[in-house]
């Protein structure tokens, strides 16, 4: 029983974050993550702008759509540049 608490103080999982199978977790906590959900947030902020305005401005609304599939490209290409988690 000794062995079982320091052993469980050395590898908090407050400190260690781990999931079942050992690995580090991060959570979304890379610039990849963040880039594309940045990009994301702007592009459906626009696009329901888009919507709400009288007349519907289609043209914006397809710019934000845009956006949003160039914020899926940009978090994968970040993420094979190696600032995605690992």
């Amino acid at each position: 029983m000794a062995g079982t608490s320091q052993q469980s103080a050395q590898h908090s999982d407050v400190v260690h974050p781990k999931n079942r199978r050992g690995k580090h977790v991060h959570h979304g906590r890379t610039i990849a993550a963040w880039t594309g959900s940045v990009i994301a947030l702007v592009a459906f902020i626009l696009g329901a702008i888009a919507i709400v305005m009288r007349p519907q401005n289609w043209t914006l609304f397809a710019v934000a759509a845009g956006l949003a599939v160039v914020s899926i490209i940009v978090t994968v290409v970040l993420q094979r540049m190696g600032y995605g988690a690992r």
